[in-house]
């Protein structure tokens, strides 16, 4: 049995014995909203986001308003979530934080071997604008990179806007991703405040990002030095009845490295699904996705094809289950050996849990995707866990695990040995809040990684350590309307 396999039944195993009833994120009857007259005092809803009161309403003392039904299409681009608070004002925070890194290796080969110590000087802002059918996310983080070996200084950039329109039966989406990375950015401040841009906290993450299938890959390790990665995503919804939609989307992704060694690329995703809600309790969907994945200065190039089942099961604000299942077939501009496609299976599952002081996030993909800098093309199988926890009033903690198994999708002739790499991740974090302001952490995060390499002098191999303090801090939201 494979990798995926197991994994897709111990999900389902999950759910059955978590269990409880649902409402489906995607493609179900909903009331339309009524507009609202933002000449009226604000009367309910007298908390922002994060406990802080409403400085436009009377008194300060109600609880924040019941999360609303998550409004994305199970077959769509967005990331799944357990809903989100109904915004009633618009607001913008700036923030700042401050971390200190010691490595046992650095990810750059040329920088000495041993202990290393890196500074993170980084500024947020994070901003949410509401009007009566549309809602606007921006996320920014920027800041210096101080490191205490010669060559290590630089910068660090990360940038997510997210724009939702909703009107009537057609509900629109346009998502965009940047970042400016010393490192892979899947690993890049797991358990730090840096980790993501913005603020962080139920302020700075109001909207559903990207998912990772429409973003470039970064699941190899030994990729090394800066790179640019921008993911841009368009998103139309039209709800054909009261329990069926469709929706339509496409992404543009690249991928740079300022260091020579590395594979620069660019893909481009179409995708089209279909969503039938059978009960308030559960979806089922069907999809359509097309990636063309190009490499700068390489004549390959890989056309992928994908059909899925869907499935969804969850609750508001407590649990979310998404099963993806279907063939794929990829292939190839240029035949190797003869061989001019590839076809095999893919397959997904997202579970979000929420209860108490506890939230649980899973996250596993077998698919096709660019290669991650390293490879012409890899087959993937990814997972991804977080456990979050509150501990007392002040301190909470998490715990974060990462596994990725690449392959090259071009196989090598008998007798020889096609690259392949395991790379994992493992993360935990404590921190203690001394406000609704600021807060103080620390960290570890062990990166593994073994295989066989693309070359002779360079190492698949590779282990670093990393220890983190930090410190973050920002304003209260300063109420637009």
């Amino acid at each position: 049995m494979r990798l995926y396999e197991r994994f897709l039944i111990a999900m389902v195993a999950i759910i059955v014995f978590l269990g409880g009833r649902v409402a489906p994120a995607a493609a179900q009857e909903q009331p339309e909203q009524q507009d609202q007259d933002t000449t009226k005092p604000k009367a309910a809803g007298r908390t922002l986001p994060g406990g802080y009161p409403d400085q436009d309403a009377a008194g300060d003392q109600e609880a924040p308003p019941p999360l609303r039904p998550a409004n994305q299409p199970l077959t769509g681009v967005q990331n799944p979530s357990l809903g989100s608070p109904q915004a009633l004002h618009s607001y913008w925070v700036p923030g700042i934080q401050y971390g200190n890194m010691v490595s046992s290796t650095p990810l750059d080969p040329l920088a000495p071997v041993g202990w290393s110590s890196t500074s993170y000087i980084v500024g947020a802002l994070s901003l949410l604008q509401v009007w009566p059918h549309a809602e606007l996310a921006v996320n920014y983080s920027g800041g210096g990179i101080l490191a205490s070996y010669d060559g290590g200084n630089g910068s660090l950039h990360q940038f997510e806007v997210v724009q939702m329109f909703d009107w009537k039966r057609w509900k629109f989406v346009f998502l965009d991703g940047f970042s400016y990375l010393p490192e892979s950015a899947i690993t890049f401040g797991i358990a730090t405040g840096i980790a993501a841009p913005g603020i962080g906290g139920d302020l700075g993450s109001a909207l559903s990002g990207l998912q990772n299938t429409y973003q470039p890959a970064q699941t190899i390790f030994n990729s090394f030095g800066p790179r640019y990665s921008n993911s841009f995503a368009s998103q139309a919804l039209y709800e054909i009845s009261a329990r069926g939609s469709i929706n339509f989307a496409g992404s543009y992704g690249i991928l740079r490295f300022s260091d020579v060694g590395n594979i620069d690329s660019n893909d481009a995703i179409f995708n089209v699904g279909y969503n039938y809600a059978l009960t308030k309790n559960d979806a089922i969907g069907v999809l359509y996705r097309f990636g063309a994945f190009r490499y700068i200065g390489n004549p390959q190039a890989l056309n992928d094809h994908v059909v899925q089942a869907a499935y969804f099961h969850g609750i508001t604000g407590r649990s979310a289950l998404q099963l993806f299942a279907g063939p794929e077939l990829t292939t190839f501009r240029v035949p190797f050996e003869g061989v001019s496609y590839v076809l095999g299976p893919s397959a997904g599952a997202r579970f979000l849990y929420a209860r108490g002081l506890n939230n649980l996030s899973l996250t596993y993909t077998h698919a096709v995707n660019s290669g991650s800098g390293i490879l012409i093309g890899a087959d993937t199988d990814q997972l991804q866990a977080t456990l979050g926890r509150r501990l007392t009033r002040h301190w909470s903690g998490d715990a974060d695990f990462g596994y990725a198994l690449n392959r090259s999708v071009i196989k090598s002739g008998p007798g020889e040995t096609s690259p392949a790499y395991n790379s994992f991740y493992v993360g935990a974090g404590l921190r203690r809040s001394f406000s609704p302001d600021s807060a103080f952490y620390v960290s570890y995060v062990g990166r593994f990684q073994t295989g066989q390499s693309v070359c002779v002098s360079c190492s698949a191999n590779y282990t670093q350590h990393n220890i983190t303090l930090g410190f973050s801090w920002h304003a209260r939201p300063f109420v637009i309307r």
